[in-house]
């Protein structure tokens, strides 16, 4: 077996090497944002300029690129599209008996001002999937929800993906930072209190922002009360739990806590100033619904909840990995690929490629499994269930290439190691280093579309350079993951997801026009605290001693 090192610098021109290595992510945001191109065929063209670029440019064996993109293809297609897929299962379930609309009215009876459902649903709402699920869940259950309030799907998506921020960096059952404190040999408890300490101040910003965004600065004013309650609430119970718990609840525990304080303030309080909106659907007086109706419209998602919550209890997934996982380690890229310094550690194996297919524990299955409990609920037939089942699978088909492409692209730019040159080049900023870096893990999640995968990336990294630089390298690890919650919004695999949920298939590009500044703008104020903690002595106080 003949092992392949990384270069970083192909072509012997940093800025050179560096542009290269950013062409497939160009291409694929260039041909979404403004290429009007059907997205399902941008990601196929970015994947081919990401194979150019890995054969050509890096050197990489042509079979091991080419295997790659299949492992990132078949990761794409389970666990990510498997999600996607039985989530618009208990969509189409739920459109069958109506209960869609009766949830849609209780809701606007419960918070009827726009702003409200924004904050409680996309922030507070999607904060519990994030927590218990991840991988998309969150954008695509609450923006598929705005759109049955009325919301047109643009908007939907863009607020969804934007509140969905605040909750990443501790993600499912807090796996981003004990994936981090793996990589990096850190303590996991100093990264869950680091963490802690940066994204409370955006969990309060968060709600906000999300609303601004909607409805504009004198759209916040007349509801502002309620994000701050929201906020507030959510960044209070993430500090405490992160720092005296661990990483594991804390989104679980923030959101119910977020959640429970808007709904009992809003007992209290209700906006007054009459906004209205060209982007929601004009209201119609909204019909009562008897007890029974509105038990029977809240029921599926409820179902959701308690499944997805269970589906990602660790017992439980050793339980169901226990039944037998099939594992493939993958021909031509398993243990080939060799991470160089300063991106590798010292003494590092080569990068494993092994293919699991733990079908049983995948949250894509408990969402399935949810969602065949609500069809009996509803007295569904099996031909029922399949026919809505089988127009899920169709109406998904476009989003479902489109996914395993972006993850195919993102797996040829991992092996190759052109993420790893634009990440040197980052890392390359001397006294800034504590901004940029943050920015490194913005730049992680935007294009692998993941927290963890982003520390997986570029926590060593991070670990190295912060050392060298003598800045704290719990510091910088933490700085990775909350900056790279930023990037969440703009990976085009998150706005696929967001599209897909709301069928609003073509709007990818506009999408990704709405929430860029939002991102880039969010992530630069990420990167400024970090600057502060790693600088000025008052904000040093807050990274915790080893």
């Amino acid at each position: 077996m003949i092992l392949w090192l990384q270069n970083y610098d192909p072509l012997g021109n940093m800025v050179l090497s560096t542009l290269m290595a950013a062409l497939s992510v160009v291409v694929l945001l260039g041909l979404i944002a403004f290429g009007r191109m059907p997205i399902h065929r941008a990601a196929l063209l970015g994947l081919l300029a990401a194979l150019g670029t890995a054969i050509f440019a890096y050197g990489m064996p042509t079979d091991a690129a080419l295997a790659a993109a299949a492992y990132g293809a078949a990761m794409g297609l389970f666990p990510i599209g498997w999600i996607i897929l039985n989530l618009l299962f208990l969509y189409e379930i739920t459109l069958r008996r109506g209960l869609f609309d009766d949830l849609r009215r209780s809701l606007a009876r419960l918070a009827p001002d726009p702003r409200v459902q924004v904050i409680l649903i996309a922030f507070s709402f999607g904060a519990f999937f994030e927590g218990a699920a991840g991988f998309g869940t969150p954008v695509a259950v609450t923006s598929a929800i705005l759109v049955q309030l009325g919301f047109r799907p643009l908007v939907a998506c863009g607020v969804s993906l934007i509140a969905n921020t605040a909750p990443v960096a501790f993600g499912a059952l807090g796996t981003p930072i004990t994936t981090l404190a793996q990589i990096t040999g850190l303590d996991v408890m100093l990264l869950s209190k680091m963490v802690g300490r940066q994204l409370p101040f955006f969990s309060l910003i968060v709600p906000c922002w999300c609303v601004m965004a909607f409805a504009g600065v004198r759209g916040l004013r007349g509801v502002w009360p309620v994000a701050v309650v929201a906020g507030l609430t959510f960044g209070l119970v993430q500090f405490v739990v992160s720092n005296f718990h661990g990483p594991e609840l804390v989104d679980i525990l923030a959101s119910l806590a977020s959640a429970g304080a808007v709904l009992v303030f809003l007992k209290f309080w209700q906006p007054s100033d009459g906004w209205t909106s060209p982007e929601i659907a004009p209201a119609v007086p909204e019909e009562r619904l008897s007890p029974q109706r509105t038990r029977r419209a809240w029921m599926p998602w409820l179902v959701l909840c308690v499944v997805v919550f269970v589906w990602g209890l660790p017992f439980w997934k050793a339980k169901l990995d226990g039944v037998g996982v099939p594992k493939w380690p993958v021909a031509h890229l398993h243990d080939i690929v060799v991470r160089a310094a300063p991106v590798g550690l010292p003494g590092e194996k080569a990068l494993e490629a092994i293919y699991k297919w733990p079908g049983l524990s995948f949250t894509g299955t408990g969402i399935l499994v949810a969602a065949l409990i609500v069809g009996m609920l509803l007295r569904f037939s099996f031909r029922e269930l399949a026919s809505a089942w089988w127009t899920s699978l169709v109406r998904a088909r476009w989003s479902l290439l489109t996914i395993c492409g972006m993850l195919a692209l993102g797996s040829v730019t991992k092996y190759c190691g052109a993420d790893a040159t634009m990440g040197l080049a980052l890392a390359q900023t001397g006294a800034f280093y504590p901004f940029f870096g943050t920015l490194l893990g913005w730049l992680g999640v935007a294009l692998t579309g993941s927290d963890t995968a982003s520390n997986v990336l570029f926590g060593g990294l991070q670990k190295i350079t912060s050392q060298q630089l003598g800045i704290d390298p719990v510091l910088m690890c933490a700085a990775n993951s909350s900056g790279g919650v930023m990037g969440k919004m703009i990976d085009a695999q998150s706005i696929v997801v967001a599209s897909t949920a709301t069928q609003a298939a073509g709007l990818e590009g506009k999408i990704l026009r709405y929430v860029f500044f939002h991102s880039l703008a969010l992530a630069a104020l990420v990167g400024v605290l970090v600057s502060l903690q790693a600088k000025v002595a008052f904000f040093m106080q807050m990274v915790p001693r080893h």
